[in-house]
């Protein structure tokens, strides 16, 4: 269980690497070509939609960095013995959860206590 749970969050770590890298890829791209034209995001018709872009990459950029952090974070637990333990109550989180969500730090309990 231990080895097949390492290699699930080992392909999540590959993954969100790739999309990572992919996603400062697109940034670069969008910020190249708005810096090779003329056009500022005031003034331009074309201005809002760069900036948007722009905007939403960033976004996408940060949300696949906390998401490596977790997994990083996960297997960090996993090495330490501790993953599967909600770090709230110390209880076990319920297999079906961890298979949902590999990188869960809480049972479903605690995870709905939460909100």
């Amino acid at each position: 269980m231990k080895e097949r749970t390492r290699e699930l969050l080992e392909t999540e770590r590959r993954q969100a690497l790739t999309r990572l890298a992919d996603l400062t890829d697109d940034f670069d791209a969008v910020v190249s070509a708005s810096r090779d034209s003329n056009a500022d995001d005031e003034h331009d018709p074309e201005g809002a939609t760069i900036a948007f872009e722009r905007s939403q990459l960033q976004a996408l950029v940060r949300q696949a960095c906390r998401h490596l952090d977790e997994v990083e974070a996960a297997l960090d637990r996993l090495t330490e013995g501790t993953y599967g333990i909600c770090e709230i109550c110390g209880q076990p989180i319920s297999e079906g959860r961890l298979e949902a969500r590999p990188v869960a730090r809480t049972c479903i309990t605690c995870a709905a206590a939460r909100r």
